[in-house]
């Protein structure tokens, strides 16, 4: 099994907490989303424990990156952030589950057992609420402007991070509160930040 949790308090707990099980053994661990495919390549687990947000990157682009490159491998997600969109964009980029970090510790390794065994698990008032919160309504355009603005960034900056004009930006930026009925890319971006289309 591969971890992949940036918090190195966080990362050792679970070590331990797996060491205990006697049919779970680790065979990497990282702090950083770029880090994830190397180790497995060549390390090769049967499960990646990925956490969302790290350094580098995020554990559901790293989820895909492993679903293209190792199909032998499962990603389960474990993560604080119990988002719909969340739980959404992990399924569909290939993680084969997806948990909480505040769900009970006996049932990380029942977890891994499942995902190993090729189930899916996923938390069930999780999932309940993606059903009910539906799909983005933004477009994937939308969406990466409303993420290269999130520190404040201008309009110009955004268009020159995305390659656009500034016309365009702020075509996708005025679409997007639109779509999300608030009044400016602030709540924009926080909306969807909550829902976890971001």
């Amino acid at each position: 099994m591969l971890i992949a949790e940036d918090q190195a308090m966080v990362r050792g707990a679970l070590k331990a907490l797996l060491a205990m099980e006697g049919d779970i053994e680790i065979v990497a661990e990282t702090d950083r989303a770029d880090q994830i495919l190397a180790l497995a390549s060549q390390t090769k687990p049967d499960v990646a424990l990925l956490d969302i947000e790290m350094p580098g990157g995020d554990g559901i682009s790293a989820a895909g990156q492993l679903s293209r490159a190792l199909p032998a491998c499962r990603t389960l997600i474990l993560t604080t952030f119990g988002r719909p969109g969340f739980l959404r964009r992990a399924m569909e980029s290939g993680a084969a589950g997806f948990m909480l970090k505040d769900a009970p510790a006996h049932e990380l390794a029942l977890a891994i057992r499942r995902t190993m065994a090729g189930e899916r698990v996923v938390d069930p008032s999780l999932a309940a609420a993606a059903l009910s919160a539906g799909d983005s309504p933004l477009s994937e355009r939308e969406r990466e402007v409303l993420v290269a603005g999130q520190g404040g960034a201008s309009v110009a900056e955004i268009a020159k991070a995305l390659f656009l004009s500034e016309g365009t930006v702020r075509n996708y930026l005025s679409s997007a509160i639109q779509k999300l009925e608030v009044s400016n890319r602030t709540e924009a971006a926080r909306l969807a930040e909550e829902q976890g289309w971001l």
